[in-house]
Parts: structure tokens; sequence; C-alpha cells
């Protein structure tokens, strides 16, 4: 390789460098926001999925349309992704757990949150019940609302559904997201059980414990139990999807951000071995030139 041809690739590895040096660095400050949000929100994920573990088992609970079982075979999946890339494995384990389902033999439709589901839906042939671009990195509650009220009418308002998953990554540390199945749709005790315990992280001032088991009570509801029922279902529905978005966006940004990381090392490898070739590249040049001088001086004497 001319010694031309090395020194611009080193001059354009640096400037890659720099770039993934900044997304880096943008992503640090954006995971630990996202962080925060994600861990700042479990205490009031599980103060909700607590009420809703007291009563799930009611009669009156079980009565309810949004918590009878149903023997339909299809699936309406709510998948949430990022709208980027550049975030390793964030997504791509996200799409596996999806086609681990239809490996299965599960049919269903889905609900996409992010351009990676919507991209992945259309690919595969899915149908695509509804389709959300360029949600927030400070996502709210109130962003979710449609979301979730897709998710209830379809379940409620047609017998096509048997059970409403949703599938997001859910952070665990900054080097470990693991992505999650669960199930919103029928309430079932023991999901609510299961995801009670996956909401705690591993280490740091969130990990401690928070809730504290409950068994099922029969409570006197006022007015009555199927207008409390209305209300309160729904908002834990919505609850349960605003946390999976919280924890994807910390985990996507945790991602990146190590990915960007590893990607800035790299580039240091590289220009450092470029270095040395054009180095050796250079001195090889000088050799020859002296060569040609003394080859040049000797003949002429």
């Amino acid at each position: 390789m001319a010694l031309k041809q090395i020194k611009n690739k080193i001059i354009s590895t640096k400037k890659t460098g720099k770039v993934t040096k900044a997304m880096e660095s943008v992503s640090a400050v954006k995971m630990r926001k996202s962080q925060e949000r994600a861990f700042a929100s479990r205490p009031y994920v599980h103060a909700a999925m607590r009420i809703l573990a007291r009563v799930s088992g009611s009669d009156e609970a079980m009565q309810h349309p949004l918590a009878q079982k149903r023997v339909a075979a299809k699936r309406l999946v709510v998948m949430v992704t990022s709208d980027k890339g550049l975030a390793g494995s964030v997504n791509s384990a996200v799409l596996k757990q999806a086609d681990i389902l239809r490996r299965s033999g599960v049919d269903f439709d889905v609900i996409a949150i992010g351009r990676k589901a919507v991209e992945y839906a259309e690919r595969e042939g899915i149908t695509i019940v509804a389709k959300y671009m360029n949600v927030a990195d400070d996502v709210t509650i109130a962003d979710v609302y449609a979301m979730a009220a897709v998710a209830m009418d379809a379940f409620k308002n047609s017998d096509t559904y048997g059970e409403v998953n949703v599938i997001y990554q859910n952070f665990i540390s900054t080097f470990e997201q693991a992505p999650t199945l669960r199930q919103v749709l029928p309430l079932d005790p023991a999901e609510i059980h299961y995801i009670m315990q996956g909401i705690k992280p591993k280490h740091g001032k969130f990990s401690e414990d928070i809730v504290a088991g409950d068994s099922v009570v029969n409570y006197t509801i006022e007015p009555n139990a199927t207008a409390v029922l209305d209300a309160l279902i729904p908002q834990l529905v919505q609850i349960l999807l605003y946390h999976a978005l919280l924890e994807s966006k910390a985990s996507e940004h945790s991602a990146r951000m190590v990915a960007m990381k590893n990607a800035t090392d790299k580039s240091k490898e590289v220009i450092k071995a470029l270095t040395i070739k054009f180095n050796k590249a250079r001195q090889a040049k000088i050799t020859a030139e002296i060569s040609e001088i003394t080859a040049g001086v000797a003949a002429m004497e």
C-alpha cells in the first residue's frame, strides 16, 4: 500500500474515532438520565402491581373482560425497539424473541414501537396493528395512552387474540440487558408475581426490597367492582407499557454507549497499527533512495 493511501486511512480513522467518541459521550449522558427514570419508576410500578396482585384473584377481577382467558391461538405482541441502530444487540435480541415465538408456531400480529420493530414486521410480512416511531427519550405515561388503548380494544372488542404480550429489553446494568417477554392481557396472578420479581435491579441504591409479598384479599369495593376495575385495570396496563418503554430507553442508551466506546477503542488500535505500517513503509522508501544514491555515486567513481 502506498504511503499516501496509508496516510489517508489514518486520517479517516481518526475522524471516525472522533465521531464515535462524541456519540459515546452523548449516549453516556442520555444513559444516566434514562437509568434514573427507569429506576425511579420501579417503586411506582411495584405499587401498581401490588394493587393488582391484591385484587387479581378475586371473583370480580377474574370475570372482567380484560382478565378472561381466551381460546384463540393468535396473539397481539407489543414490540419495543429503538429507532436508530449502532446500539449493539439491543434490538436484535428483541427481534430474536419474536423469531422464537414464530418458530414455536405462535401466530401473532404486532404493535410496533420503534423503527426497527416496524422494519422487522414489514420484512417478515407480519400484520402491523399500529406503529409508533420517534418516541422521545423523556417518555411520559401520557405517551402510552394510545398504545395501551389499541392493545386493550383489540383484546376486548374481538375474539381474534388470546393474549397480549410485550417484548422489550429489561435494563439490568450498564453492561447487561435482558430481552423480556411478558403477558399483559389477560390478567394473570402468576404473571403479576413474575413481573414484580423482575423489576428489581441486582445492584445499586434501587436494589433493595421495596415490596413485600401480598396475598389476595376480598375487598368491599365502592361504588361497585365493575366501575373500579374498569378504571384500575386500564391504568395498570398503561403503567406496564410505560415501564417497558423506560426500560427499553435505558437499555438502548447503555448499549449504544458501550458499542461506541468499543468502536473508539478499536479505532485507536487501527490507527496505531496503520502508523507502524506507515513508518515501516516510509523507512523502506528512505532506505531504497539511499541505496540508489550510494549506487549512483559508486557508478560515477
